[in-house]
């Protein structure tokens, strides 16, 4: 979503990363397989980012790999900037509204795991319903586009999710009772 706002879709990877994770360090090598860029896009645009003062880095400064970089959260524009990530995140969840709905068959769609940050789901996505394993591959490539992240799905039919209810499927009631953000529910009560 920023990446239309701030040109460069490094930068826009980057920038997600650090004001998502603050307290968190990174060396050059762990960013760019999380971001999966190029490594010289990535050194370019930290640069960028570290003359600009959003982060800042620490460690051996003649080895690149020993180097980690971290958010400036005194940087005097962080605050903006990561309420900026949050209201992209408030897109996200429309854009995926108008996808859900291209998804006729589907009674149950939830978002959880990673996505509800309930780390210990052991899905991220739980679809219920029929929908061809085309639009559903499309589904979720599109949503690993806008999320950034490689994601974790369970598709399960009206009868497989009922039968499951009924027998209290552990992985089943995992996900049921943990967080989550429930998108469509068409199922009986």
């Amino acid at each position: 979503m920023l990446e239309q706002l701030f040109g460069s879709r490094t930068r826009n990877k980057l920038l997600y990363l650090f004001l998502e994770h603050p307290d968190q360090s990174f060396f050059v090598r762990e960013i760019t397989r999380a971001i999966t860029e190029r490594i010289h896009s990535v050194r370019r645009e930290l640069e960028n980012l570290e003359k600009f003062g959003l982060i800042k880095s620490r460690g051996d400064s003649f080895s690149r790999q020993k180097k980690f970089y971290q958010a400036d959260k005194n940087f005097v524009l962080f605050s903006e900037l990561k309420g900026l990530i949050e209201k992209s995140k408030l897109l996200a969840e429309r854009v995926i509204s108008s996808k859900v709905k291209k998804l006729d068959g589907i009674k149950y769609l939830v978002l959880t795991g990673q996505l509800a940050e309930a780390a210990e789901a052991p899905t991220d996505i739980l679809l219920v319903g029929a929908v061809s394993q085309e639009q559903l591959d499309k589904f979720i490539h599109e949503l690993e586009k806008i999320y950034r992240l490689p994601l974790r799905y369970t598709h399960l039919s009206t009868k497989e999710f009922n039968l499951r209810k009924a027998m209290t499927d552990k992985f089943l009631y995992t996900v049921l009772n943990g967080p989550k953000i429930e998108l469509i529910n068409r199922l009986a009560k």
